[in-house]
């Protein structure tokens, strides 16, 4: 069996599998956990975990005892980030699309992850299911009814200047006046922000933490796709600060998007059972969450991860296909078809970087996204990259790229069209006037078997919750276990402690706008994190067997 030179076999099975067959490992002396602190009940990096943790602890405390002074600044780093330098976000993101389409359709799409005779880990239904519910459970779940409203309210109502500036946040050019070219408008612009672009994130790093981990023999760590660009000192200081910044962003990325599930979740509660959505509520819901999570974590990755990964699926797909029977059909299935040519024509205005006239939609809807998509890559990327092992980067690519966008078409076709019919034929207000955590429920309110449909959707919500919190108490900890896969329990356990005190905390605290904006923050640097994982991931394939 390979091992990494200067790896100690006795150490080997705690880091990472070794590859199989031929594969072109990287001659380094560096041993996986030779940094690490080791007790009993915990094995971690001395410097990327003390840093880490007591940062995160520090912000909490200055956001809840400074939240009216501090949130103004955060909001306007992230106004600032966003609105200067949405061109860098978003060339940056049509650079990750073009090298995944170019990697499928060219030789190195054949080499395989884990060495040239490994054998995937999972099944592909047990792979897809936990990439899927890790990458966009809770998002899809929030934006499939709230975003295209959004965008078709602003596109009808068209373009108003003032001063010469654009004031509207239609995407494009709007369309003024005409429903049908709304909604298509709309459609686009939604499945712009779910398709290709944020999966090609996720895509980049998890191949490149896949590649520099199973074929190299290197940490699953970020800081090993820094490897080609800084050798050896990619185990000092500057591997230190690209571990900890991945464990910041992680975290702060993984917590605005559970603060939304929460919200989501409490309101889907009062809604259905008529309980009171107030911080109490919030904060059992949470502190519930975090107990099953634990579970989840102490059961193991097959057994808790996988499992609940393939209860969402089965649920999301009974949701999904509750909307496609009881709601407009005919609209949905041929709406799918015309959405997508819909998103293909206009992808080119609407991954334009410059130039652009609709600059609230590109600043404040798209280049957020982007940060916030890259800001949990870290998160996404390690774990599908930990899943992943076995399959060709073709293989790789199409499913991780290709057939989570098509999902993603689907899914907001379904509950976009629903909404908008009800919009525009019904002449129904309550989605448009529902508050965002609500829009869902007031359109599953219009269909039949409402308390059972909202029922599963405040379901569906939790369980991605504790998805989600689970697969990134395994990241974070992989990270801060200075790459070790197997690291103790407990340890795995503190980090899904720690995540369901932030949210409790910036709960009580009102700190969700400044977590937001710090999750964009974490975004920029990660930007160029990928950008250089772009040039690692090719010179690395092209060292490889295939």
């Amino acid at each position: 069996m390979a091992s990494n030179p200067g790896q100690d076999p006795a150490t080997a099975g705690e880091s990472i599998p070794a590859p199989t067959g031929a594969a072109n490992l990287i001659d380094t002396d560096y041993v996986i956990g030779q940094d690490n602190i080791k007790r009993r009940f915990f094995d971690v990096h001395s410097k990327v975990f003390s840093v880490s943790a007591l940062a995160i602890v520090l912000f909490v405390v200055v956001t809840l005892a400074l939240r009216s002074d501090v949130e103004p600044m955060f909001t306007a780093m992230r106004d600032w980030l966003t609105g200067n330098l949405a061109w860098f976000f978003l060339g940056s993101a049509n650079i990750f699309v073009l090298l995944c389409l170019g990697l499928i359709l060219s030789p190195l799409g054949r080499v395989r992850l884990g060495g040239r005779e490994a054998t995937p880990d999972y099944s592909y239904t047990g792979w897809f299911s936990m990439l899927f519910a890790a990458g966009m459970g809770i998002g899809l779940m929030f934006y499939g009814v709230a975003e295209p409203m959004s965008h078709f309210s602003t596109a009808i109502g068209g373009t108003t200047v003032e001063n010469g500036v654009r004031t509207d946040w239609a995407p494009l050019g709007g369309a003024a006046g005409d429903a049908q070219a709304a909604a298509s408008l709309s459609m686009a612009a939604t499945i712009f922000h779910w398709g290709l672009h944020p999966w090609a994130i996720y895509a980049i790093v998890a191949l490149a933490l896949a590649l520099f981990s199973f074929n190299k023999g290197l940490p699953l760590s970020i800081r090993s796709i820094f490897y080609p660009l800084l050798g050896e000192r990619v185990w000092g200081w500057p591997g230190h600060i690209i571990d900890i910044l991945a464990v910041l962003a992680t975290l702060f990325g993984l917590a605005t998007s559970l603060g939304l599930g929460a919200q989501q979740a409490a309101a889907g509660l009062e809604f259905l059972f008529g309980t009171p959505n107030t911080d109490t509520s919030r904060v059992l819901l949470v502190a519930g969450i975090t107990v099953i999570t634990l579970v989840s974590v102490l059961v193991g990755l097959d057994k808790g991860v996988k499992r609940l990964s393939e209860i969402n699926m089965g649920l999301a797909v009974l949701l999904l296909l509750f909307i496609i029977v009881v709601g407009p059909t005919l609209a949905i299935v041929t709406g799918f078809f015309s959405n997508l040519g819909s998103y293909l024509t206009n992808l080119p205005a609407l991954s334009n970087p410059i130039g652009r006239e609709d600059a609230n939609f590109s600043q404040g809807w798209t280049a957020f996204y982007w940060a916030w998509w890259i800001s949990w890559s870290p998160f996404v990327g390690m774990f599908i990259a930990r899943v992943s092992r076995g399959r060709s980067v073709r293989e790789f690519l199409i499913a991780v790229l290709l057939v989570p966008s098509l999902v993603s078409v689907l899914w907001m076709t379904a509950f976009g069209t629903t909404a908008l019919g009800q919009f525009v034929a019904e002449g129904f207000t309550g989605v448009e006037e529902a508050a965002l955590e609500l829009k869902l429920f007031a359109m599953l309110g219009q269909l039949p078997l409402t308390e059972i449909s909202s029922f599963v959707g405040i379901l569906l919500v939790i369980v991605f919750f504790v998805t989600s919190s689970d697969s990134g108490s395994l990241v974070i900890d992989t990270i801060t276990a200075g790459g070790k896969i197997n690291a103790p329990v407990p340890q795995r356990a503190f980090w899904a402690i720690l995540q369901g005190i932030v949210a409790i905390s910036l709960l009580l605290g009102g700190g969700l706008v400044a977590l937001q904006a710090m999750a964009v923050s974490t975004g920029l640097p990660f930007t160029i994190v990928l950008l250089v994982g772009c040039i690692s991931i090719v010179k690395g394939l092209m060292s490889e067997p295939r």
